[in-house]
């Protein structure tokens, strides 16, 4: 298991450098110029301008920034933004715990729900239930973020007015109720269609069979055998799903004006700060990696067929 670990870190390395770089030049390969974006339509002096690319290495081949700006992420040092001069560290260290509060909701909202709903339909395929499962999450799929958004916070809001229609206290989990959910919405439907298909699969399954023949009670025959060997897709699925919450909660930020990291990208992108937006993903890149690490390492615990050298 040891061997197995170093070996996935060092496997993390190319792909955190591929993915950073090419971040990287996708954002400072935009039309534009951020210093003179930050002057805005006021008259500049082009030696001045020069002077502040010079100052921010902004004057130097692409690979070179990018070379300067990994040596610095080393160093615990996410750059600074052009327009403010403040930390991009700072500003991650302020809206992080947001965005990490709102999707740790929606990730207990979906794995709890979720699973539960899948758990529900799966055991009885075919039936009323189950029917009623795959409508329900057929129209979630169906149904864009953006506007389950605007449904729900026009009807519990402003028409029941049972919660605000804005984030105020990002410490309150009860405001952060609603924008959890519809966070949630889409990966909600994805787990609970993914649990009842792999529990009715697995029902038909030959060892399956022979538990219910050995006598076993039926607590133990679904809790022990059906739920393990069906949750090992799941769990793939949801260490998968943990960033791209995070990054879905752009859109469900902009909504319910929750100040995480998903405005912090795009008031960078409406400023054209794309050293913010390239701390941000950089940092998004090895929350990925690790989830996919320990959902690896999962496996075993769910299989115990599954080993690693």
């Amino acid at each position: 298991m040891g061997r197995y670990v170093a070996r996935r870190l060092l496997q993390m390395i190319p792909v955190f450098i591929g993915s950073t770089l090419l971040i990287f030049c996708m954002m400072y390969a935009l039309p534009g110029d951020p210093v003179r974006a930050m002057m805005g339509d006021q008259a500049y002096d082009p030696a001045v301008v020069a002077s502040i690319k010079k100052e921010l290495g902004l004057d130097q081949p692409l690979l070179q920034q990018y070379v300067n700006y990994m040596t610095g992420l080393l160093q615990g040092d996410f750059g600074t933004q052009i327009a403010s001069q403040r930390p991009i560290k700072d500003v991650i260290l302020d809206a992080f715990p947001v965005t990490i509060r709102l999707t740790l909701f929606a990730f207990i909202f979906v794995s709890l729900v979720g699973i539960g709903l899948g758990i529900v339909a799966g055991l009885r395929p075919d039936t009323l239930r189950d029917r009623g499962l795959l409508t329900l999450t057929l129209f979630l799929v169906s149904m864009p973020s953006f506007v389950l958004g605007f449904l729900l916070q026009y009807q519990f809001a402003f028409k029941w007015q049972v919660t605000t229609p804005t984030v105020t206290d990002s410490t309150d989990f009860s405001q952060l109720m609603l924008p959890a959910i519809v966070l949630a919405s889409l990966s909600l439907a994805y787990v609970a269609r993914l649990t009842r298909t792999s529990i009715a699969e697995n029902l038909r399954s030959d060892y399956m069979r022979t538990a219910v023949a050995k006598g076993l009670p039926r607590r133990r025959v679904i809790g022990v055998h059906l739920m393990r060997n069906s949750l090992i897709p799941v769990v793939t699925f949801l260490g998968i799903e943990v960033g791209n919450l995070m990054t879905g909660a752009i859109v469900t930020e902009g909504i319910f004006n929750v100040r995480g990291i998903g405005l912090e990208i795009y008031d960078a992108l409406s400023r054209r700060e794309g050293a913010t937006v390239v701390g941000i993903a950089s940092l998004m890149v090895l929350i990925y990696l690790a989830a996919s690490l320990i959902v690896d390492l999962l496996y075993a615990v769910l299989d115990p067929r599954i080993r690693y050298a």
